[in-house]
């Protein structure tokens, strides 16, 4: 199975079978597929996508035949139990969001069925087990070599790298509703099956546990996104999409928002019309689309939101008002849903101009200013004293007997100050870019940038902070906590 190409440009897949399909446009989601091989413990190897599923061995080559660089990363895998044969008493029942929010501003309500997790711990018999078999994991037998990733470690990495915690936590997950097996947040591992059953054995709950399947580490090859454009099209292969962890991100989320770009411009090409792409202060999917394809990878990617200079523009509650004119202008709105989705918009203006222009009695405001310490003694607008962290702008409007959509209109005025302040600050920072960053810097020692900048900073030394900013893994606020570093250091 492969690609069909035409004149340099992709015109299809051809099948394992032999046939094939003609396309315009082609987006790969191969995830860890692409050659990839399963290690569980140093002597057992199977080329697989995951447990019980093929690699993807025919397609990596003819991409590589194509003339696309290939990296090789890894991940790991937790075992899986049988629900049934934990002791829940012993662990803590984590219940999930009461009112979760959901992506779409169509609908409403939770999901149907859901299901609470168990918190329990590793204990120090665990880490000895794990710490004296080190030898037979995967990971640290020398028989996988790749860049894993920083933020879901190998409880082997964890007994490693914090040999003097007393213990990790442990989320036991449902697979789903109709099974008793459990997924084991914060065990994953690539020694070998029978080292896992027992220092499972060794956790409060799981004394008597049966493993349904055993954890692993998987090796698997993604191409650095550098050889991709802003929509996620190959430069050097017009049609062809990459999506998701053949990037050389990780993640569940980063997959999907990749999926959701790479698939609106495959479409975009298809249909001859202009390719959609989000700028970093329009979605966090910008961020992520930036980030890739200008500073590339260097392990496993993860976004969080202090990758994102505007995060305060890019909240949950201003998504609509955000990327609702980019939905219009792709048609992707029915008419009642478009008439939905302006009608909240205009709602949430007039409740923001309402708590401008009301004027609240002491009597009426001091029940809800209570828990922020400080009553009124005169008539006071809604809007000031809705900036108060613990006044909430619904129980204002309500107590002066008004209402309103509340959500945007109340943190737009909690955080009206901080959003000012952060465009200035981007305006700032955009005229540093060629601020010389002294050699002998202590990057260590510099505690106010993150754990990962600074272990990034001190590997390649950059000599300006235009440079730095473009290593993968110093965020804004890094960048922000450096100007100040070196500003200090200067003044000293």
């Amino acid at each position: 199975g492969g690609l069909a190409f035409h004149r340099g440009r992709v015109a299809g897949v051809t099948l394992l079978e032999g046939t094939g399909i003609r396309a315009r446009a082609v987006v790969i989601t191969a995830g860890t597929f692409l050659r990839g091989l399963i290690h569980v413990g140093t002597t057992t190897r199977i080329p697989a996508g995951r447990a019980g599923d093929e690699p993807s061995v025919e397609l990596a080559q003819v991409l590589v035949q194509q003339g696309l660089t290939v990296g090789r990363f890894k991940t790991g895998t937790p075992p899986r139990l049988d629900g049934r044969s934990v002791d829940f008493e012993r662990t803590e029942r984590q219940e999930g969001d009461p009112a979760p929010g959901r992506f779409s501003h169509f609908e409403s309500g939770g999901p149907a069925g859901r299901l609470p997790c168990w918190l329990t711990w590793t204990t120090p018999e665990t880490r000895d087990l794990i710490q004296a078999h080190l030898a037979e994991s995967a990971l640290y037998g020398g028989a996988i070599s790749g860049r894993g990733p920083r933020y879901c470690p190998s409880v082997e990495d964890k007994v490693v790298r914090f040999a003097d915690a007393e213990r990790h936590q442990v989320f036991l997950e449902p697979e789903g509703l109709g099974t008793d097996e459990l997924y084991v947040n914060g065990l994953s591992t690539s020694l070998p099956a029978e080292v896992q059953e027992r220092f499972l054995r060794t956790v409060p709950g799981l004394e008597r546990v049966r493993m349904t399947r055993a954890g692993y580490a998987i090796e698997y090859d993604y191409f650095p996104p550098t050889q991709l454009d802003p929509e996620f099209g190959v430069r050097a292969v017009p049609g062809l999409f990459l999506a998701g962890q053949v990037n050389g991100t990780t993640g569940y989320e980063e997959a999907a928002g990749q999926g959701v770009l790479a698939g609106l411009n495959a479409a975009a090409l298809a249909l001859g019309r202009e390719p959609v792409r989000l700028g970093r202060d329009q979605a966090m999917i910008g961020v992520l689309a930036d980030d890739l394809v200008t500073r590339g990878v260097d392990e496993p990617y993860r976004l969080f939101t202090s990758r994102a200079e505007y995060r305060l523009l890019l909240r949950q509650d201003n998504a609509l008002r955000r990327l609702l004119p980019l939905a219009e202008r792709l048609g992707l709105l029915r008419e009642a849903e478009r008439r939905r989705a302006w009608d909240r918009l205009e709602r949430e203006d007039a409740t923001l101009e309402l708590a401008r222009a009301s004027v609240i009695e002491p009597a009426l405001a001091n029940p809800v200013l209570e828990r922020s310490g400080t009553p009124i003694r005169e008539p006071a607008r809604i809007a000031d004293l809705a900036r108060r962290p613990t006044a909430p702008l619904a129980e204002l409007l309500q107590a002066a007997g008004l209402e309103g959509e509340c959500e945007w209109a109340d943190v737009e005025l909690k955080y009206g100050g901080y959003l000012v302040r952060e465009r200035e600050r981007a305006g700032r920072m955009a005229g540093m870019e060629g601020l010389e960053l002294p050699e002998g810097l202590d990057y260590p020692a510099l505690r106010s940038l993150s754990w990962e900048a600074r272990e990034k900073l001190a590997a390649r030394r950059p000599a300006t902070l235009g440079q730095a900013g473009r290593i993968p893994g110093v965020s804004p606020a890094d960048l922000q906590a450096l100007v100040m570093e070196v500003l200090k250091a200067r003044s000293t």
